[in-house]
């Protein structure tokens, strides 16, 4: 009896992965570790985050208008816990500019200033060169196949998180 214990806590140690899910799971989130070192060097080059890029790209997406701070932090790829200071650092570049409109003054507005636009139009080859390096190497079909599995692996999960989680991002 003990041989018949002792082998199935071998087998159970010997798995890599509690389930087929877990190793899905963990794959992508090493997938994105991975990835993000590119992202990670080439937006420090330039003294921004990942977010704080992001966050830049969704208000030229909108420019001349602006965005209520709430919508651009919903809007992020990843949550932001502190949309203020990712604005302020924004801010104090003078990339983005603050603004209450005179119909709701407890709504603050964000919009990219010139200076921010600029700095867009220098990082977008450097941007496009990153992600060629990042999974350039899996070509169209791959890719399409890849982005079709991602949209419908968070699928159900972004269904209940609103409007602004169930973009094409």
């Amino acid at each position: 009896m003990s041989q018949i214990a002792g082998k199935s806590q071998t087998v159970r140690r010997a798995a890599k992965f509690d389930s087929l899910e877990q190793e899905a799971y963990l794959q992508l989130w090493r997938s994105y570790d991975r990835l993000r070192a590119f992202e990670d060097e080439l937006f420090a080059r330039h003294d921004l985050s990942a977010q704080q890029y992001n966050a830049l790209r969704l208000l030229q997406a909108v420019y001349p208008a602006t965005l209520p701070v709430s919508a651009v932090g919903a809007k992020l790829i990843s949550r932001a816990p502190d949309m203020t200071r990712l604005l302020d650092k924004l801010d104090e570049r003078a990339l983005v500019r603050r603004e209450r409109k005179a119909a709701n003054r407890r709504v603050v507005e964000v919009g990219v200033t010139d200076a921010g636009l600029t700095l867009l139009d220098a990082l977008a080859a450097e941007v496009r060169a990153c992600h060629e390096r990042q999974l350039g190497h899996l070509g169209d079909d791959k890719l399409r196949e890849l982005i079709a599995m991602l949209k419908e692996a968070r699928r159900p999960h972004e269904e209940a998180a609103g409007p602004w989680a169930r973009g094409d991002s």
